[in-house]
């Protein structure tokens, strides 16, 4: 479980998922908050490392025979993958994984980062886009009514749109949107890349934060 923006996203969707859930990642994060959402119900979370939150140490990421004894042929209504494919050195078979687990109409909701900053746990492997966890999950049809976009800074959450929260320096967009302080930055940066000053900072038009992507789809 990653952060307050996730957290947020479940409590909006909450009449979505149904019981028993299975957690992946559970030992960092929020996933003791997460919890408590959900209380008297059956709940499992798993993690590569035991600690706080995790009831199963499981990597997801084997042969399927081997993750289906770890979990003794359980099933699950929803699963919860929530910053996490970054770390695994074989997404599609974590993927395919999660997807055997899911009954039929069951719930997933992943959230992925499309760009953050390197962080190991073990490793960090991948970012995606919308239509790469499309692809990681075939037999998943997600809903992009019931999905969205976060950065780093709580609350700040949005539609996914084909920008992926790229903030265009525009001077004429941010007058027209009232933010004035924006557009007197981005007409300063139009000035210094004309005259050629520090270049190599400003000769970019656009700026991305870091951004999660969080999906909901349901197995069919």
């Amino acid at each position: 479980m990653g952060d307050l923006n996730q957290l947020d996203f479940i409590k909006k969707n909450i009449k979505k998922f149904k019981a028993p859930y299975l957690e992946i990642g559970s030992r960092y994060g929020l996933t003791r908050e997460m919890r408590k959402l959900f209380l008297n119900s059956e709940y499992i979370g798993t993690d590569m490392e035991d600690g706080p939150g995790v009831d199963v140490v499981l990597d997801l990421a084997k042969d399927f025979t081997f993750v289906d004894k770890i979990l003794k042929q359980k099933r699950f209504n929803t699963v919860f993958c929530l910053s996490v494919l970054e770390h695994c050195s074989n997404p599609f078979m974590m993927a395919e994984n999660i997807t055997n687990l899911l009954n039929k109409n069951g719930v997933l909701y992943v959230s992925v980062p499309f760009s953050w900053g390197f962080h190991a746990f073990p490793s960090d492997y991948w970012r995606f886009t919308p239509e790469g966890v499309k692809i990681l999950f075939p037999k998943i049809v997600f809903n992009f009514e019931h999905s969205n976009m976060s950065t780093s800074d709580i609350g700040d959450i949005r539609k996914i749109d084909n920008d992926l929260c790229r903030i265009r320096f525009s001077a004429s967009k941010f007058l027209r949107q009232k933010k004035y302080g924006m557009a007197t930055t981005a007409t300063i940066i139009k000035l210094t890349r004309k005259l050629g000053i520090a270049s190599w900072i400003f000769k970019y038009r656009y700026l991305l934060p870091p951004v999660l992507i969080n999906m909901i789809g349901i197995k069919k």
